[in-house]
């Protein structure tokens, strides 16, 4: 599991990181709350974990921003502005948990553990964009008709690119979600496996239509929102 911690105290974010990892998780870290928002709006991430008061961007704002996006993502708010109205405010925002500081790690650890449970428990079964439909359970992909069943790697890329129509993620966000590669290593993996979808679902298509990944050229890929 892929958690972004958003945390401008030094020392906070260190103890923070080092509990996360030491429990198998995979952190990435800013202290922005604009570098935030971008990250978090990327798809890759499984959970936020959050601080309030942030330069670039307040937490709030960032959640607030995140929402008109329609951009979800499981958040933890970890703040010490312990103000009732701040935190309904996050709860309405969409945040599932709010941990006041001071607070001791191994809790903060157990709270992501049951956010990251509870999710799991409401994710959809499938996803659609417009005719494109994955399907998590049989991990089969169904579009105009036609049905297939992917790769492991198939499928974890497609699933990025349906879980956010419209973003651009570049050959290393998806090197690193899917192959867990954090360096560009001059291949054309990505491509080849974008290529390896679209020949299975355009095999036996009688229409002209073609499958909505777009590639955007010397970046990477999205899945165009009028699938």
């Amino acid at each position: 599991m892929k958690v972004l911690l958003v945390e401008d105290d030094a020392q906070i974010s260190a103890l923070v990181i080092n509990a996360l990892r030491q429990a198998n998780f995979d952190v990435d870290h800013t202290d922005n709350g604009l570098t935030g928002l971008e990250k978090s709006a990327t798809g890759l991430y499984d959970l936020l974990v959050l601080d309030l008061m942030l330069p670039g961007l307040d937490g709030l704002s960032l959640l607030k921003r995140m929402k008109e996006m329609s951009q979800w993502i499981p958040t933890l708010i970890l703040s010490a502005k312990g103000d009732l109205d701040d935190r309904l405010l996050g709860f309405e925002l969409g945040a599932c948990d709010y941990i006041p500081k001071p607070f001791y790690v191994e809790e903060l650890v157990a709270r992501v553990r049951a956010a990251l449970a509870k999710t799991e428990g409401i994710i959809d079964q499938s996803l659609m964009v417009g005719d494109l439909r994955l399907d998590r359970v049989s991990r089969q992909v169904h579009w105009q008709g036609v049905k297939a069943t992917l790769s492991q790697r198939e499928f974890s890329v497609l699933e990025l690119l349906m879980r956010s129509p419209g973003h651009i993620f570049s050959r290393k966000q998806i090197l690193l979600h899917v192959w867990e590669i954090d360096f560009d290593p001059n291949t054309n993996v990505v491509d080849v496996c974008i290529q390896r979808i679209k020949r299975k679902l355009t095999r036996h298509q009688n229409t002209n239509a073609e499958l909505p990944i777009d590639s955007v050229r010397s970046v990477g890929y999205r899945m165009n929102k009028g699938a």
